[in-house]
């Protein structure tokens, strides 16, 4: 196995995700900012902050199989949400639990972070996920 989730003993829980990824792969995948669009580009889940995590992670799982890889591979993920506020916290953990069994993200899931922005690239997009995976 390439990539080893940790949370080392005296750092800060609970948190759904893994403190630590060491990966031991050769081969790195980037996956850029994933957004709430259908194949075709149109918005899905407008005004749904919950619905536009779970197609961004959708689409980021896309972009992992497309190089070969899964979230069993990510040692890092990057959420950026646009106006963040603690308040939308369940928002955005809804989102991500209704594709963890679908897309096999694991529990607790790889280190994770979260970036409040202004604004994204079009002012439907509430959030924007990024990923980077670790391949043999």
């Amino acid at each position: 196995m390439t990539v080893d989730l940790r949370t080392p003993p005296g750092m800060f829980q609970p948190v759904p995700y893994h403190h630590v990824a060491v990966g031991t792969g050769a081969r790195h995948v980037h996956v850029a900012g994933q957004v709430a669009r259908d194949a075709e580009g149109r918005p899905v889940a407008a005004d749904d902050l919950a619905g536009q995590v779970a197609q961004a992670l959708r689409n980021t799982a896309r972009g992992l199989a497309g190089a070969g890889a899964g979230f069993d591979d990510v040692v890092r993920l990057r959420f950026l949400v646009v106006g963040w506020q603690p308040e939308k916290y369940g928002d955005l953990a809804a989102g991500i639990e209704e594709v963890v069994e679908e897309l096999g993200i694991p529990q607790p899931w790889p280190p994770a972070t979260l970036v409040g922005v202004e604004s994204l690239f079009e002012p439907d997009v509430l959030v924007e996920v990024e990923a980077t995976a670790v391949l043999d």
